[in-house]
């Protein structure tokens, strides 16, 4: 037995149902393939009448003229990402207007990507009320920017907002103070934003990989990976974080355009000045409390102090001049320019290591080693900074054969020079390799073909006898930085 009123329920609950389906848009319906890749159920003309807009004619244009029409339902174009959206593609920009951080300035809603203001509002971000209780006074201190300058000088103020001068329509002065002049990233030539390889923001240019420049108009002659190896600093970070890396160099952040290094420098940005003060005062000279020297950010203290940054007195029973005298030793300078001399002692650098030792620092084995690192070529021993070099070979870095298995006319091709001249005139050939002349000591190179006098000094030594000159440049060995290797970047001093 069913309950009385059942069959009434039935009847109403399968009308409501109709209903619910009726009111449901075409172009909803799921079924109107069979299955994937089936044919359309729909006919051509109900499939194009689906896709174009209400009130078009038939033959009229479909999504919009900004998509395709499969099935009835529209597949807009993308050319960028969200560019055209919307049932019919008839949507362009995701995104509305702002104002002070909020969409539409609050006082609107974002319909397809244009603004529709509430009462009493208008602009493009809904941002100018169409009545003002302010009096001019307030209104124009509401549109002061940070400078005390109303609008700054690009807009007028209206009601406590700034409407920015934009007469030609392009938009590109913006922000809430008309701060923003995108028509300073205009290539002057091409007449581009950037260049055409750059994104413009707030006036600046971002220029992509490659490209360098104040609009983008330089192209590097090195890869970005390459740009960023060269940019890379000692710790890892690309100008120690404290600059910006152009074509493979780092232009650093001078915070005090008083100095002619200013306080951040170095070839990735790693010295900082300011580290060198007790207390940082931008136009104090007062580095390493007035008893030091300030080495790229570190300060090398005088004879009787120590401290970071130089301020505490050590007591010594030696005068300064006693200490230094028995730092030297038969060196011309205290601890042979390669440790830090302290009432009479040195400490070697770099502190802890073993390479660099002797009273005086006297021996440097640092100098047995080429520029690969191999210690006397792999044929040898180094005692003192000198290779004693194994049965069958010779040389300074024992890199010579005693034995020679070339012809005379193989080994000679092998030592001439791009201009043809054997070890270029200032050497002899051995085995296929040039012997720099001994008499002229700053001589050196594959073909004897550079000049050591070439490198820079610090306290009368090349490379401050922290580096091996390489055909003119610096190598620096760890620890030691600058176009002599004269800053130490090491371990903090013991």
């Amino acid at each position: 037995m069913r309950p009385a009123g059942f069959g009434n329920f039935l009847l109403l609950a399968s009308s409501l149902l109709f209903a619910g389906l009726s009111a449901v848009p075409q172009s909803f319906s799921p079924s109107l393939r069979s299955g994937p890749g089936a044919a359309c159920r729909l006919s051509r003309a109900e499939s194009e009448r689906r896709c174009r807009a209400p009130g078009q004619p038939p033959g009229g244009a479909l999504c919009h003229g900004r998509g395709r029409c499969d099935c009835g339902i529209c597949i807009c174009h993308v050319s960028e990402p969200g560019v055209y959206f919307g049932p019919l593609c008839e949507c362009h920009e995701w995104m509305c207007e702002t104002y002070d951080g909020s969409t539409c300035a609050g006082h609107g809603a974002c319909d397809c990507g244009k603004c529709r203001c509430d009462g009493g509002w208008s602009g493009d971000a809904c941002q100018y009320p169409k009545t003002c209780d302010l009096t001019k006074k307030q209104s124009n201190q509401m549109c002061k920017n940070s400078q005390d300058i109303i609008c700054s000088n690009a807009g007028t103020c209206h009601c406590g907002r700034c409407k920015c001068d934009n007469s030609d329509g392009n938009g590109l002065v913006y922000g809430k103070f008309c701060e923003c002049d995108d028509r300073e990233c205009i290539d002057d030539e091409t007449e581009e934003i950037c260049g055409g390889h750059g994104k413009c923001y707030c006036g600046n240019c971002y220029c992509q990989a490659g490209w360098h420049g104040d609009k983008c108009e330089f192209q590097c002659d090195i890869t970005p990976w390459e740009s960023k190896r060269r940019c890379t600093s000692p710790d890892g970070r690309v100008c120690s974080n404290r600059g910006i890396c152009v074509c493979g160099e780092c232009s650093c952040h001078d915070v005090d355009p008083t100095g002619d290094w200013g306080d951040i420098h170095g070839d990735t940005c790693e010295c900082d000045e300011r580290d060198c003060k007790a207390v940082y005062d931008r136009y104090s000279d007062d580095f390493c409390s007035g008893h030091g020297q300030c080495n790229c950010g570190r300060c090398d203290c005088k004879v009787g102090w120590y401290g970071k940054k130089c301020e505490h007195p050590r007591s010594c029973p030696l005068s300064a001049e006693e200490s230094i005298k028995k730092c030297q030793g038969s060196s011309a300078l205290p601890c042979s320019g390669r440790g830090k001399c302290e009432c009479g002692e040195c400490t070697c650098y770099p502190p802890g290591g073993s390479r660099v030792y002797g009273k005086t620092c006297e021996c440097d084995d640092r100098r047995c080693e080429d520029l690969d690192g191999v210690v006397c070529g792999g044929h040898g021993t180094c005692s003192c900074g000198r290779c004693v070099c194994g049965r069958g070979w010779f040389g300074k870095l024992c890199q010579h054969p005693r034995k020679c298995n070339l012809t005379e006319e193989q080994s000679r091709s092998l030592c001439e020079s791009a201009d043809g001249v054997l070890c270029s005139g200032k050497g002899s050939c051995h085995c296929g390799k040039c012997i720099c002349s001994a008499e002229e000591w700053y001589i050196s190179g594959e073909f004897c073909d550079c000049d050591d006098r070439d490198c820079d000094k610090h306290d009368g030594l090349i490379c401050t006898g922290n580096g091996i000159c390489s055909c003119g440049n610096c190598e620096c060995w760890d620890g030691w930085n600058g176009n002599a290797c004269e800053i130490w970047l090491g371990t903090e001093y013991p």
